[in-house]
């Protein structure tokens, strides 16, 4: 099957249907325009998408009576941190920063992946974190420069 275009997207206008299927993507190929998988009932599909946004949770790539196909991303180990004060915070995202760690920063906590090494720092800056498993909604973005 392939599909030129996104349809909707089922976070921004809720839509229920009785046969979804999902396609799993890494969070960094959310940013791919040409993407062949397999959902998770077995459908082949090929997106060979003409905008350059990049793909987002929920966005629905084929939906006819019999199915719906959407898009989501696999589970990935994460770190969440909960920085307790806005010094916690600066320190967090400096040492992150430093070692070009990608991160998601939100108004309560920063979420990086799994990375073993990071616990120690954590620890120094004495902030509180746990190990977990999340879907990213969306693809990190690396903002490349010069030493």
């Amino acid at each position: 099957m392939l599909t030129k275009e996104v349809i909707t997207n089922i976070e921004e206008k809720p839509k229920e249907h009785p046969n979804r299927e999902w396609i799993e993507l890494d969070w960094d190929e959310l940013n791919k325009r040409i993407i062949r998988k397999t959902t998770d009932k077995g459908t082949d599909v090929a997106i060979a998408l003409d905008e350059k946004e990049p793909l987002k949770v929920g966005d629905v790539v084929y939906e006819d009576e019999e199915r719906q196909i959407v898009i989501r991303t696999k589970k990935e180990k994460v770190y969440v941190v909960y920085p307790e004060n806005i010094v916690q915070m600066g320190k967090t995202a400096f040492e992150l920063g430093n070692r070009h760690t990608p991160c998601l920063i939100s108004e309560l906590e920063i979420v990086v992946r799994y990375d073993e090494t990071l616990e120690r720092l954590f620890d120094e800056v004495g902030v509180k974190y746990e190990k977990t498993e999340r879907r990213f909604t969306e693809p990190f973005k690396y903002r490349g420069h010069q030493h």
